[in-house]
Order: structure tokens, then C-alpha cells, then sequence
């Protein structure tokens, strides 16, 4: 099969002919349909993250199931299914708690060690699976703990972004800030996940949402899914603006969804006394924050983090397909363009340019 493979750091991706074994004990085989370009990946082929190479990279995706392993009792060839990096053991204290989005129980949902590769080069390399997933490749060979089967009735190229972006952006508006109806609320940057807190905020019953960023095209698109107010971050200070329209008293909640310091910096300044700057995006590793720490107690003001959407992804998901059926959840106004898994290099590009909100990989 063919597969968008990451040699060096920094580098482009390289599409080379890789071997899939079949599936072991709770592993299912999945033929790709579609992978969306998300920003995580980038930060790692851009060097502000590592990780092992040579790697398949892509963690956004949805397809069909072709073959399943032993033990594996909730999928059978011909489900629909969205593959999901926050891969749960089920038995760790954060998978029993009521959070699995943060299991970190890696050997559960692996191969042992000495055991066959499940990718590896013609030449018998071992390739590492991005996000254990390895979603940019014509098929995925993952944990079923990995997986959630969907309706039929779901576009698989809707579907695959729930995988990532729309589960974090939706996922840190319901899950980790829980906002009321009729709170006002801000999000900075209006890309896909950006895009997708938006809409959160709408469907929640938020009484304005503001949203931030430097291109004019995405603010339009923001606009046409929820937000009630725009502004450029190029050309408007956005801390006073912001201030301005609310009268001073700034938002009840802030969502970072871009990863930069300064923005993170920002979500806090505007977040009102009891108010709360949410930290989606995903920031260079390494990079810190400064915020004024007597407004933690003397504004009781909140600073929380959101690791794709706090998820309980196997009940969040089919929940977000609902939305997208019901026509609450708006997924093709965020799509910018398609593009075949040749194109992918170009599709990065287009994201580095901010020329797109989402761009999705057909693998037909």
C-alpha cells in the first residue's frame, strides 16, 4: 500500500510503498477512506515536536473495516468507523475515572515488544505509526480501542474529521469548559478545531461568540457557522476590542485553538473576572505562558487545559454524527478543498499559508 511517510525533522512527507501485516489479537484492519490535514502533524514535520522515524504520519481518518483479529467482538468487516488517537486501555485510573482521553497505558494497546511490526518498509524496517494510528496511508492496522463504528449514513469524509479537530474543538466547549447557556465566549483562530468550538458555542446556547484570527476568508467561514462577532488579529489590537464590546467586563470563557504563546496570552486577558481561558491548541514543546498570577485569585479567574476535547470518544462521536445528520453540526462549510494523498505536501503548504480551514485526503 501506498502511505505519506516522515523521514526527517524538519521535512516533507515522502509517499513510499509500505507493508501491512494482518491483524493480531484486538487489532482491526481498516481501509482508508478519507484523512483529514490537521495542524498536530505539521508541528512535528515543521521540528517544534519529535517523534520516532521513520513514521506514517496522519491521525484524522475514517473507513471500513476489512479484517478483524482475535478478541475483537464490537466491529466486523463492512462497519464505518472513525479512528481515534485517545487509544484507552479501559484499566488505568484515568480510563476508570471518566477519563480516557488521557490514558497513557501505551504497552495495553501495542504490540510486545519483539513481536512483528504491523508497518515496515519493503525492506523490513520498522516504520512507527503516528499517534499509533498512522492515518495517511491507504490502510491502518490499529488496537480496536482505537475505533468507533458510525452510521452509514455519515459521509466518511464528514466523518474523518470528527476524528481529531471537530472532537477538539466541539469536545473543549461541552466537556472541559461546560459553558451555560447565554455565556459570552471568544475563540482564537478559526481553522478547523477553531471552527468546530464555534460551533459548539452556538449549539450550547452561547449569547455571543467572538472569534479571532488574521485572515479574513476563515473569518467569513466563522461567521456562517456561529460567530456573532469577528476580528481581524492583524489589524485590530484584539485584547481592547474585545474589552470594548463587552463593556469592559471581557468573556465569560476564552478558547485558544491556534497554539502560540501569544494568543494563549490574550485568551487570558480577555477572560473576565470568573472567567475562563481554555488552552486547546497545540504549543511548541517547551514553550511557556506568562500570565499575572494575582488574577488567579483576586479576579478567580481559570486556566484549563483541553486534550482533544477532554473525549470520551466512543460516546462523543456517534453524538457529533447525530449533530452533523440533524444539521446542527456544520462539516462541509469547513472543508476547503480535496486533494488526492500525492498532494499532500501542497496540502501542508496551504496550511502554513493559511489559505485553508480543512483540507480532507480522498484515498479513492
Amino acid at each position: 500500500m501506498k502511505a505519506a511517510v516522515l523521514h526527517e525533522i524538519p521535512g516533507d512527507l515522502a509517499i513510499d510503498e509500505v507493508q501491512i501485516d494482518k491483524p493480531a489479537p484486538n487489532e482491526v484492519l481498516i481501509q482508508t477512506t478519507h484523512a483529514g490535514l490537521c495542524h498536530s502533524d505539521l508541528h512535528f514535520m515543521d521540528g517544534h515536536w519529535q517523534t520516532a522515524l521513520p513514521s506514517v504520519m496522519g491521525h484524522e481518518s475514517a473507513g471500513l473495516v476489512q479484517a478483524v483479529g482475535d478478541d475483537v467482538q464490537m466491529f466486523q468487516k463492512g462497519d464505518h468507523v472513525i479512528a481515534c488517537l485517545s487509544i484507552f486501555c479501559g484499566s488505568c485510573k484515568h480510563c476508570l475515572t471518566g477519563h480516557p482521553n488521557r490514558c497513557a497505558n501505551n504497552a495495553a494497546v501495542s504490540r510486545p515488544k519483539g513481536s512483528k511490526p504491523r508497518l515496515s518498509t519493503p525492506e523490513g524496517q520498522e516504520l512507527t505509526q503516528f499517534a499509533r494510528l498512522g492515518g495517511f496511508a491507504e490502510e491502518m492496522l490499529v488496537h480496536q480501542n482505537a475505533l468507533v463504528k458510525v452510521k452509514e449514513e455519515m459521509p466518511l469524509d464528514k466523518a474523518a474529521l470528527i476524528g481529531c479537530g471537530v472532537t477538539t474543538g466541539v469536545g473543549a466547549v461541552f466537556k472541559t469548559a461546560q459553558i451555560e447557556p447565554g455565556s459570552v465566549c471568544a475563540v482564537f483562530g478559526a481553522g478547523g478545531i477553531g471552527l468546530s468550538a464555534v460551533q459548539a458555542c452556538r449549539i450550547a446556547g452561547a449569547g455571543r461568540v467572538i472569534v479571532i484570527d488574521v485572515e479574513d476568508d476563515k473569518l467569513e467561514v466563522a461567521k456562517t457557522v456561529g460567530a456573532t462577532d469577528v476580528i481581524n488579529g492583524a489589524t485590530s489590537n484584539a485584547t481592547e476590542v474585545v474589552k470594548e464590546m463587552t463593556g469592559g467586563e471581557g468573556v465569560d470563557y476564552a478558547f485558544e485553538c491556534i497554539g502560540l504563546k501569544s494568543t494563549c496570552e490574550q485568551a487570558w486577558k480577555i477572560a473576565g473576572v470568573g472567567g475562563t481561558a481554555v488552552i486547546v491548541g497545540m504549543m511548541p514543546f517547551g514553550e511557556k505562558i506568562e500570565i499575572p498570577g494575582y488574577e488567579v485569585f483576586m479576579k478567580e479567574k481559570t486556566l484549563k487545559g483541553s486534550m482533544m476535547g477532554s473525549n470520551s470518544f466512543r460516546v462523543d462521536m456517534p453524538r457529533y454524527v447525530d449533530m452533523y445528520l440533524d444539521g446542527r453540526l456544520m462539516l462541509d462549510e469547513m472543508v476547503s478543498q480535496t486533494i488526492g494523498l500525492d498532494q499532500i505536501n501542497e496540502g501542508y503548504q496551504d496550511m502554513r499559508d493559511r489559505k485553508v480551514a480543512r483540507t480532507v485526503i480522498d484515498f479513492a
